[in-house]
């Protein structure tokens, strides 16, 4: 056997098998396993007690109107910001921080980490953790992937620039064009239980346009349900353990 011939053999056997060890924690991405077996992952806390969590901002056309509801009600939440979102709205992103809510960080691009390699989805993560935290003056300490999906190097880069990967337990499907206040109030407390963990975005910058009207909608709906069912509602930093 050739040695061309021999390093192509060896490929062929090789790669599938380190493909599939970059993709196996997409298992994760099926909220009933994660609710299950990965409850850390899945933003699992005290029973008392629901995190509230917003995605892809912060976006000044929306943001503002999401952060004068929890102001009124009084509630505070947890941020994962786009570093290049943040990098355009800097002040509103000290906005955030300044009205009491955990910032953390959702990626510097909205695109899958799954078909992204280690040094990649290292420098993705850096580049956003460093904007958040020099804007903030305080470290992210969570990351949430775009679209839910993790991989071996993005367990890896997290666990290197210490930040905790967190996911959810439920969500209003708010991010698509036919999305209702009712329908996004139905669909997250359809799944909310005490100790769940809330997704849902202020931002439409990788949703339908407008988007984001249906979540601000269904928002003061939600907080009514939590309360009426005494869930205490805030930010995953209070979310304490399952």
């Amino acid at each position: 056997m050739t040695r061309t011939r021999l390093l192509r053999t060896t490929a062929c056997a090789v790669l599938p098998a380190l493909a599939a060890a970059h993709a196996a924690p997409v298992a994760a991405t099926f909220g009933p396993l994660r609710n299950r077996v990965m409850p850390r992952l899945a933003g699992r806390g005290s029973a008392g007690h629901v995190a509230l969590t917003f995605d892809d901002g912060p976006d000044p056309r929306s943001t503002p109107l999401f952060l004068r509801t929890l102001a009124e009600r009084r509630v505070t939440a947890t941020f994962f910001l786009l570093g290049s979102q943040a990098h355009r709205s800097p002040g509103l992103v000290r906005d955030i921080a300044a009205a009491g809510h955990e910032i953390a960080v959702h990626g510097w691009l909205h695109r899958p980490l799954l078909l992204r390699g280690p040094r990649a989805t290292h420098d993705d993560l850096a580049r956003a953790r460093d904007a958040v935290g020099d804007l903030t003056g305080r470290a992210p300490a969570l990351f949430r992937p775009p679209y839910g999906v993790m991989s071996t190097a993005a367990h890896l880069a997290a666990r290197r620039l210490r930040l905790t990967p967190v996911l959810w337990t439920c969500w209003g499907k708010d991010w698509t064009a036919s999305a209702t206040p009712q329908s996004v109030h139905r669909t997250v407390t359809r799944d909310l239980r005490g100790g769940g963990t809330i997704l849902l975005h202020d931002s439409d910058c990788t949703s339908a346009p407008g988007a984001w009207r249906s979540a601000l909608g269904a928002l003061p709906r939600i907080l009514d349900t939590c309360a009426e069912r005494g869930y205490e509602v805030g930010r995953l930093r209070d979310h304490g353990r399952p």
